[in-house]
């Protein structure tokens, strides 16, 4: 990690932090052969605000997002441990485990390692495994050797460094010291550095006062402008957002009381977020104002990229995400590969920030989110904000890798099969239906088997669930598919959908 000039000399415990992190460095060259044994922690804590999380339905059962790393088992000396709040249905494990390309499961499941902390509470994970001292001695106990383990995390903060510093294993992941280079007002500082077009907006916001002087001088700057967006600097999937209208705004001196008096009837994207609530939180991990970018074709697309242990970057992959909510801020699912008319052109707007973050240490997997407006035949791009962790793009693109052996071509933005056949997919973390409540893994997994909603391995096309034990308390679930095209992908969704519905009316 780069410290830069004028920051305060590092802790005992960053230093313990960064020597862990440089026995990374020495073994990742080994982990590139794929015979080389290796013991990989996988710890799915979504380590964030409790209450912006709370507005997420099944927040706790996305731990499961992160089963596509149960592909690594592939690698017959690889062994995964595993770790959530509540015990995942063995029948659960068994559907991942099932799609292994060319090893047999009862192989791989003697080096997989399931453990619980039996909490559903609101608590994340990570502080879970931390108050469990017993259940981290048997996570010691599972490691064969701890010279050539890590951990993987959704994110890392300050609980993910302390369970790796009680565990002394590294982690593959961002340094939480630089993790405000990924919060909203850190996006627009090195985007800002990067030289990339970006709304016009301020950072640094952490007082009411603070918002409405932001919302008077985007208003003095952009006279037309129709509405702002008043971001949580730590959101997560666009529920810590919120509309500001102007909309019969007064004239000179009068602009500013105005501004002040509706800031409590901002248009929340989280269903139960009060102005109270908001306020209360802006002022311990402060916001961002920026202007609203209207159009009336709009998308938003995003890039994806890794910095491995050894300060290599390279891009993974584009999508365009699929938003809903009140204002389309808040993610649902993504299609892959963005259009062809502008992926490589966010690719390598995102490239420039991604050097900047390399350049400070930054290490993992990210993304970087655009929203593109057509302005006659021309897209005009503009970056967003940069999500420092693994997201609702990692894991689709993952389980594609995995599932067909294929690679992403950064100078198409193409995924080739090993036999040059291109792959799209449609993916979803919110296929949520009230007639879904009640359907069990196992209901699940029948009705799949009965449709044939599954993945063919021969012809590298078809559907994988995920978020499978959300589905009975919830009535919601996570669904993949991958096609040679995006008009094939689609109709496997809308066929899945139509599956799903009827088989539960007809319960």
């Amino acid at each position: 990690m780069v410290h830069e000039a004028g920051t305060p000399a590092p802790s005992a415990e960053q230093r313990r932090f960064e020597a862990l992190q440089s026995r990374l460095t020495q073994m990742f060259e080994s982990f590139l052969v794929p015979g080389e044994p290796r013991t990989v922690l996988i710890v799915p804590s979504l380590s964030m605000d409790r209450e912006v999380l709370a507005n997420i339905s099944g927040a706790h059962h996305y731990e499961e997002r992160m089963l596509c790393y149960l592909m690594l088992l592939r690698l017959p000396r690889t062994q995964i441990i595993y770790v959530t709040s509540y015990p995942i249905p063995e029948s659960i494990i068994d559907y991942y485990l099932h799609l292994l390309p060319g090893i047999p499961a009862q192989h791989a499941r003697k080096r997989l390692t399931v453990l619980s902390c039996h909490d559903g509470s609101q608590t994340a994970l990570t502080e879970k495994i931390l108050e469990r001292p017993r259940l981290q001695q048997r996570i010691r106990e599972a490691i064969l050797d701890p010279a050539k383990a890590y951990m993987i995390c959704f994110n890392v903060t300050e609980l993910e460094r302390d369970l790796a510093l009680r565990l002394n294993l590294p982690i593959y992941g961002c340094n939480p010291d630089l993790l405000s280079l990924g919060s909203k007002s850190g996006s627009r500082k090195i985007f800002r550095e990067a030289g990339i077009a970006m709304p016009e907006g301020f950072e640094d916001l952490f007082t009411p006062d603070a918002i409405t002087d932001a919302l008077v001088e985007l208003k003095n700057r952009r006279p037309a402008i129709r509405r702002a967006v008043v971001k949580l600097n730590e959101g997560f999937s666009g529920e810590g957002n919120a509309v500001f209208a102007y909309e019969d705004t007064p004239e000179g001196d009068e602009l500013r009381s105005w501004v002040q008096n509706r800031l409590p009837h901002l248009a929340f994207e989280a269903k139960d977020m009060t102005w109270e609530l908001f306020r209360d939180k802006l002022s311990v991990m402060g916001g961002i104002v920026e202007e609203f970018i209207e159009g009336e074709v709009k998308r938003s697309p995003s890039a994806q990229f890794r910095i491995d242990p050894l300060g290599q970057l390279e891009p993974v992959s584009t999508h365009d995400q699929v938003l809903g909510g009140e204002s389309g801020q808040v993610f649902l699912g993504c299609t892959f590969p963005a259009d062809e008319h502008y992926r490589l052109d966010i690719q390598e707007d995102g490239l420039k920030a991604a050097r900047a973050l390399a350049e400070k240490g930054v290490c993992g997997r990210f993304a970087i989110d655009f929203l593109s407006v057509l302005e006659g035949s021309e897209w005009r791009h503009y970056a967003i904000e940069i999500n420092l962790r693994r997201g609702g793009t990692t894991h689709p693109f993952m389980m594609l890798e995995f599932l067909t052996d294929g690679c992403y071509d950064p100078d198409t933005g193409n995924f080739l099969t090993p036999a040059g056949q291109p792959r799209c997919y449609y993916a979803s973390d919110n296929l949520e239906s009230s007639l879904y409540r009640g359907l069990t893994p196992a209901d699940l997994i029948d009705i799949a088997a009965l449709n044939r909603l599954h993945f063919d391995g021969a012809c590298q096309k078809g559907v994988v669930f995920h978020l499978i034990g959300a589905l009975s308390e919830f009535g919601k679930l996570g669904v993949l598919c991958i096609a040679p095209s995006h008009a094939e992908a689609e109709v496997l969704y809308q066929r899945a959908t139509e599956v799903l519905d009827r088989e539960s009316e007809a319960d």
